[in-house]
């Protein structure tokens, strides 16, 4: 299978990483020359993970997405949902017929409110068979020192999901499987909303008794919305299937791992830029401040406008999520808004 890497953010970087470990050539889309042109001398991304050196041989990279696209047969979508649609216009409407696309995206396409695969229905008329989900939990800088991490592959096509999934395991990386598309992308991009509230929290030096209650009440918070939206056993502690006759393992709980533990992930971890924005906005910064300081994009921004609107057609009771979007769009103070959130939580 021919892969081809769209993004060369640090989440692109990393699994363009694990591809080429793997030894699979990679067609990689980076938006601007001069990167390539350094990862072509030094073998390293200019921006991004710079301890990940490449064998560049393994590389064909170019500034083309048609062109990256037509040489590929899986594409592996990388960049910041609010520049997803950008990334893709150039395309012809017809250029996606029988590709793979693996969604490695943790947001909604903000102008569209649009999960990726159903703008490329829209778009593309693209079959949703042939669209699958990277996520969590597992962070790019972890990846990229080898530390031992989880990935999880959703798709209709059972098989299928596997089959790109073993393109994937390395002994630094184990992969699960499952057919759950819609619940583990927005279980990816709640997770984000939350993690921004966790910063705002951990910046107001609220303690960790307050952030262990404040993450506790985000998991219920998201189990509430994902039933709301038709999302099924996604309960910890239930396992649905039959254990594995001779290894004798229990059938994997998708709430354990793809919800729960990347929820726990982003807002814990240092690395978690979610985490690391919610913080500058707990500390007094701007929104518009943060994001120049980072020069990086956390998804929960765009993600909490995205989902509020969608919960006002959905009606799950979100009063975290809820408070994270007016501190962010609505410019309620950050303390004012945990003060008025302190009594929901239990």
């Amino acid at each position: 299978m021919r892969f081809g890497v769209i993004g060369s953010g640090s989440w692109a970087t990393a699994l363009a990483k694990v591809l080429t470990d793997n030894n699979h050539p990679v067609n990689w889309w980076i938006r601007h020359e001069s990167a390539i042109r350094h990862i072509q001398a030094r073998h390293h991304n200019p921006q991004y993970l710079h301890s990940v050196y490449f064998d560049t041989n393994l590389l064909s990279m170019s500034t083309s997405v048609p062109d990256i696209v037509a040489a590929s047969d899986c594409l592996v979508v990388a960049v910041p949902s609010a520049y997803t649609a950008e990334t893709l216009a150039t395309l012809d409407k017809k250029a996606l017929e029988g590709k793979l696309v693996l969604s490695a995206i943790k947001g909604i396409l903000p102008e569209q409110n649009l999960l990726l695969n159903d703008y490329l229905v829209q778009e593309f008329n693209f079959d949703k068979a042939n669209y699958f989900t990277v996520m969590g939990p597992c962070h790019a800088e972890e990846v990229a020192a080898e530390k031992l991490s989880y990935l999880t592959f959703s798709g209709l096509d059972e098989t299928r999901t596997r089959e790109i999934a073993s393109y994937f395991s390395t002994d630094y990386l184990n992969t699960v499987i499952n057919q759950d598309v819609y619940g583990v992308q927005f279980a990816a991009i709640l997770k984000n909303i939350y993690a921004l509230g966790a910063g705002i929290a951990h910046g107001l030096e609220y303690g960790d008794n307050f952030l262990s209650v404040l993450i506790a009440n985000c998991a219920d918070e998201m189990a509430g919305f994902l039933q709301k939206v038709g999302i099924r056993h996604i309960e910890v502690g239930i396992h649905s299937g039959s254990e594995d006759p001779i290894s004798h393992k229990k059938s994997a709980n998708y709430a354990a791992s793809v919800y729960l533990g990347d929820l726990l992930v982003t807002c814990y971890s240092l690395y978690s830029r979610n985490r690391t924005f919610g913080n500058m906005i707990g500390k007094g910064y701007s929104v518009k401040s943060a994001q120049l300081e980072m020069n990086m994009v956390a998804e929960g921004y765009n993600a909490s406008k995205c989902i509020y609107l969608i919960n006002k057609e959905i009606g799950a009771e979100m009063p975290i999520a809820d408070m994270v979007y007016r501190i962010l769009w609505e410019n309620v103070k950050a303390e004012d808004g945990f003060k008025q959130i302190e009594p929901y939580l239990v």
